[in-house]
Parts: C-alpha cells; sequence; structure tokens
C-alpha cells in the first residue's frame, strides 16, 4: 500500500486513541508490527496557542517510522497553519480527525460534526495539502446518525480535495462504540474512491481483520480498543495475513510481564515516575484480561504508585498464571 509517495509495509494499524496512544504505546505497538501509527489528537487552535501540552502530544522522538500526527478543528486557516507548524516534529503524514464522537469534540463543531458539512471537509484538507508536502490523510465515519449515512459522499469530497488515504469507522456518530460496526459501509467507500481505504470497527484480532480485508476490499485495518493491553495483537494480524495464514499462539506469561514492564518503564522514563505510573494504571488493567485472577490484578493496578509496587504486582501475577500455563 502506498498513501502518497510513502510506502505502507503491513495491513494493521494503530487507530489513535485520546488517552492511550502516547508515544510509548506507539513504540510497542509498532514493534508488534503496526504498520504506521497516529497520536493521540491534537488541538489545531491549542497548537496556535503554542499549548505546552501540544508538544508533548506531537513529540516523535523515539518513535518508529511512519508515523503520523492527528489534527483536529473546523477551520481550513487555523488546520492548515496547525500542520506547518506539526511539521516541526518531523511526521511523515498528517491526519485529519473527522470521526471523534466525544461531546467536547463533536459539540464544538470538530470530530465528526465535520461530517455533517461536508464541503467544509473538503475545504480543510484541501488548504493543508497546499500548506504542507507530506500525505494528508482523514479518519471518518459512517455518518453523523441514521438518518445522514454520507461516508461515501464525504470520502469523495477529501479525495478531491487530495486525500491521500480514507480511514472509515463503521459506526455513527450517535452509535459511538457500542453496536456492530457496518463494514457495509466501508465497501462501498473503497469502491468509490481510488486512494487506500483503512476499516474500522470490531477488529478484535487475526480472524476478523482477514474477514473485513475479504468483505470490503479494503487496503488496511485499524485497530483501536483490542489493542489496548495487547499490543501482540498487531504480530497476529500480520501473521495470519502476510505469512500465509499462519496462527500465531498467545503471549507466554514471561513475555506479558517483559512487555508490561518495559511499557510502564518507558512511561516514567519520558514522564516521572509519579506522573507515569498514575497513567499506567489503566494499561497495567488493559494487560491484566485474560489472566487468572484479572479482577484483583486490576483493582491493584487502580493504586500503583511506584516502579517497585508495579514490580510486586508483576510476581503475584506471575505466580498465578504461571502455574495455569503449567497446568495447561
Amino acid at each position: 500500500m502506498k498513501i502518497g509517495n510513502l510506502e505502507i509495509k503491513g495491513q494493521a494499524i494503530l487507530a489513535p486513541m485520546a488517552g492511550a496512544t502516547d508515544k510509548t504505546f506507539r513504540k510497542i505497538c509498532s514493534d508488534f508490527g503496526s504498520a504506521y501509527t497516529i497520536t493521540e489528537m491534537v488541538s489545531s487552535k491549542a497548537i496556535m496557542f503554542n499549548q505546552k501540552n501540544t508538544r508533548e502530544l506531537m513529540d516523535l522522538s523515539g518513535d518508529n517510522h511512519p508515523v503520523a500526527i492527528q489534527l483536529f478543528g473546523d477551520d481550513p486557516f487555523t488546520m492548515a497553519k496547525a500542520a506547518e507548524r506539526a511539521m516541526e516534529f518531523g511526521p511523515d503524514m498528517i491526519d485529519i480527525n473527522m470521526g471523534c464522537p466525544v461531546p467536547k469534540i463533536a459539540g464544538n463543531g470538530c470530530g465528526s460534526a465535520l461530517m455533517k458539512r461536508p464541503d467544509l471537509c473538503g475545504n480543510i484538507v484541501r488548504a493543508m495539502k497546499q500548506a504542507v508536502d507530506i500525505p494528508i490523510t482523514v479518519k471518518i465515519r459512517k455518518g453523523w446518525d441514521n438518518d445522514s449515512v454520507n461516508a461515501v459522499e464525504v470520502a469523495k469530497i477529501c479525495e478531491d480535495a487530495g486525500a491521500d488515504a480514507i480511514a472509515v469507522h463503521g459506526r455513527t456518530r450517535t452509535q459511538m462504540y457500542e453496536p456492530p460496526a457496518d463494514w457495509e459501509i466501508i465497501r462501498l467507500v473503497k469502491e468509490a474512491v481510488k486512494v487506500p481505504v483503512i476499516g474500522n470497527g470490531d477488529i478484535l484480532g487475526a480472524n476478523s481483520a482477514a474477514m473485513m480485508i475479504d468483505r470490503t476490499g479494503c487496503d488496511a485495518v485499524m485497530v483501536g480498543r483490542a489493542a489496548l493491553g495487547n499490543p501482540w495483537i498487531f504480530r497476529e494480524i500480520n501473521a495470519c495475513l502476510r505469512d500465509e495464514l499462519r496462527i500465531m499462539p498467545p503471549p507466554s506469561i514471561e513475555e506479558r510481564i517483559l512487555v508490561i514492564r518495559k511499557h510502564i518503564g518507558s512511561m516514567c522514563e519520558a514522564k516521572g515516575e509519579e506522573r507515569g505510573m498514575k497513567e499506567a494504571r489503566k494499561h497495567v488493567g488493559w494487560y491484566m484480561h485474560g489472566l487468572r485472577n484479572a479482577a484483583e490484578f486490576r483493582r491493584r493496578a487502580g493504586y500503583l504508585s511506584t516502579i517497585q509496587e508495579l514490580d510486586e504486582l508483576m510476581r503475584d501475577v506471575y505466580i498465578a498464571n504461571k502455574t495455569v500455563e503449567e497446568d495447561d
């Protein structure tokens, strides 16, 4: 797959998720085979006001490439200027958020609210294409609600304005994340445009990734919530799609603990132990999914304050789950 002049190796991509896909998690997922990664969404207005946290969100030092910076906003001029400033951080692509459903974003006319104004979507893409010389991608939804399903229309407008790839989440804004994703809309978008189309929604593992590509013809899949606490999902999908349907075994308890320790250690190194451990609590909780005594370990994860406490928790996780592996 080529996005603009950028060659993408692989068909599984980590979705941008606010509060989750910081540079430490992006690096972990990239190491396990995410074809490229995307930052958490960054406010174009905040960039123009030089707010400190926006620089941290756009910091790509240590990232594997390709990596994209995702911007949100509703003004073509501001989005174009923000894209220019984002170039300071060395992204390979700029992604436009046209899909975020949360009220504080959509309620201000940004994110998925842009789906209600297709012409504005095109104007934003056009302005950003003129501002930077790297690929511009967009992430859209099925539509605003079931009475305004317009992903095909928006995709065609964005392509005509210069978008180099389009990711489609198969739910409307009002559906948020709960009902099953509509893969048919992804197929319709793929048939309507010539640029690469990336399918998003209900990718839970290798089987669902292969099924989406088969049913929709999309060029790649984007993995969101299923990657939280499970960066191995990219290795599994790649093995299925690229390595002739090879089935990868789940990670051993030793590998799980090594990855958790590496991930959280990197967070603390980047942000300091106090802040890093606060942010690590949710990640450690996600990593507990499917393990023996997961509920108790998640409860303890919610109180972690130091690396030493994490190591003590990992010791108990190992003891509880190594016995299960040996029994199996």
